[in-house]
C-alpha cells in the first residue's frame, strides 16, 4: 500500500455521533472517496479505523514494514491523550498529515493540544470530510516528490 488512513476511536460512528460537530457523512463514504481519488492518482490507501490505541499503533508499526509512503491519520480523541501512538509515528518514519473534521481550536481547551502536530508534514482541522481530501493531495504531492 502506497497510504495508510488511520482514524481513531469513534470514527466510526461517523454520520450519527455529533452530526453538528463531525457532518452526516459516515466513515465508509469518507473512506470510498478518498480510495477513489487515489486510485485516479494511481496509488492505493489502506484504511483502518480502530477504537483501542494498541490497534493504531500495531497498524503503524506493520506501515513500517510493508513500504507504506504517507500516513493521514485522524487520531480523533487520541489526539490529546497518546504519547505511545506519538513514539509509534516517530519510531516509524514515515511522514503523515493530521486530520480533524471539526475545527479544535473553536472547541473545549484540551482539543487544542495535540501530541502530533509538531511531528506532521501539517494538521487540516474544520474542513470537516474534505479536509481528508486536502491530506490526500497533500500525500501525493509529497510521495511524488520523495
Amino acid at each position: 500500500m502506497n497510504i495508510l488512513l488511520l482514524n481513531g476511536p469513534n470514527l466510526n460512528m461517523l454520520g450519527i455521533r455529533e452530526p453538528d460537530q463531525y457532518g452526516t457523512q459516515t466513515l465508509g463514504d469518507i473512506v470510498s472517496r478518498i480510495s477513489t481519488l487515489a486510485i485516479d492518482a494511481g496509488l492505493s490507501i489502506d484504511h483502518h479505523q480502530d477504537n483501542s490505541e494498541v490497534g493504531m499503533i500495531d497498524k503503524v508499526h506493520a506501515a513500517s514494514k510493508n513500504n507504506t509512503k504517507y500516513i493521514i491519520i485522524n487520531p480523533a480523541a487520541f489526539t490529546h491523550t497518546s504519547v505511545a501512538l506519538r513514539d509509534a509515528m516517530l519510531a516509524t518514519g514515515i511522514a503523515f498529515t493530521e486530520v480533524h473534521l471539526s475545527n479544535v481550536y473553536k472547541r473545549e481547551e484540551f482539543r487544542k493540544r495535540s501530541y502530533f502536530s509538531d511531528i506532521a508534514e501539517g494538521v487540516i482541522s474544520g474542513f470537516g470530510a474534505q479536509g481528508y481530501e486536502f491530506a490526500l493531495d497533500a500525500a501525493i504531492k509529497y510521495i511524488k516528490e520523495h
